[in-house]
């Protein structure tokens, strides 16, 4: 029989598939059929600094004009009159998801300032979070602003935090920073003892009948797991951190991939929200059959075998293979 455990934040769970923060896991009866499926942690939806400091002027603008500063913000509410949910509410069901169900409670927090992120993070430990995922996402729209002045703030965001609070900090990422493998080492040093590959931004449209800037928001698809995909398998190895792997998780298949490239875990939204949380077991059971058919005995033994550092050519993961690529699609032309 397969073992699936893994650990993720130093938590043992009983399989790697996490529900990742979104809009399901508002209601507690949502989060206790999550673990009557099989999933092991539930991430909560993010509390937004904003609805803490009610500094609605400048998050209003971002919202109602389609530059998203926040990357889950549009996935549940359209404006802060209809998201007004206060730090006590929050922190309340975080008390509820504890009392309801027996897998590990992520709290989820978005905000942007030093002072701001550590006294929500204290007031989470203190409702019961077993752990604290930060959701880092900034977009820099000044031209002034240098790359490296954004990764010291951040680092400097993570350092204040996990010198704060005594539960595991993770730090959720955008793909886009120069030099990721550099960063990911230096937010271990920070503290952060996970890392989530990678935040899913909300990209705004152009409507070009009413002439407005619209805000969308697609469910991902397995298609996009390539790109978390490939950077899991590349810091799997170089960095003191777990790993998450997020975005594109909709099979067992996926989640095997996300393992197989180093994920400690896999987190999942956007199948659940389409197909029920149900589809949980359905993926797990996809993955234990087809670990016992690849005779691999367990989740940790296989994980990081497809990664950078274990393939026979680690230049599959970077430019070496590009060309390669681009033959194999003209392969395919008329």
């Amino acid at each position: 029989m397969t073992d699936l455990k893994t650990h993720y934040l130093g938590l043992e769970l009983k399989n790697p598939l996490v529900a990742a923060a979104s809009g399901l896991s508002k209601k507690v009866s949502t989060v206790k059929k999550m673990e009557d499926a099989g999933i092991s942690a539930v991430v909560l939806y993010s509390l937004f600094e904003e609805q803490i400091t009610h500094d609605s002027l400048a998050f209003n603008y971002f919202m109602e004009h389609g530059t998203e500063r926040f990357a889950e913000s549009l996935s549940y509410f359209p404006n802060l009159d209809r998201y007004n949910v206060s730090p006590d509410e929050y922190l309340e069901k975080i008390r509820q998801n504890k009392e309801a169900v027996d897998i590990p409670i992520i709290a989820s927090l978005n905000g942007v300032s030093n002072s701001g992120w550590v006294e929500y993070a204290q007031k989470m430990v203190q409702a019961g979070a077993d752990a604290l995922e930060l959701n880092t996402y900034y977009l820099p729209t000044n031209s002034d602003m240098k790359s490296v002045e954004l990764e010291d703030n951040l680092i400097e965001l993570v350092k204040a935090v996990c010198t704060h609070v005594q539960i595991p900090v993770s730090v959720k990422l955008s793909p886009y920073y120069t030099a990721l493998p550099n960063l990911a080492c230096r937010l271990a040093d920070a503290g952060a003892q996970g890392l989530v590959l990678f935040n899913r931004f909300i990209q705004p449209d152009i409507d070009i009948e009413e002439m407005e800037v619209d805000p969308t928001l697609n469910l991902s698809t397995s298609a996009e797991l390539l790109l978390p995909l490939r950077w899991t398998a590349i810091l799997f190895g170089q960095v003191k951190a777990d790993l998450a792997l997020t975005s594109g998780v909709h099979t067992g298949v996926d989640l095997i991939k996300a393992v197989m490239a180093g994920a400690n875990v896999a987190m999942v939204a956007s199948e659940f929200v389409a197909n029920g949380v149900g589809r949980a077991t359905e993926m797990l059971a996809e993955m234990s059959t087809w670990m016992s058919a690849y005779d691999h005995p367990s989740v940790e033994r296989m994980r990081g075998s497809m990664s950078q550092k274990h393939v026979k050519n680690p230049a599959v993961f970077e430019r070496a293979n590009y060309m390669k690529a681009l033959q194999s699609f003209d392969n395919k032309m008329p």
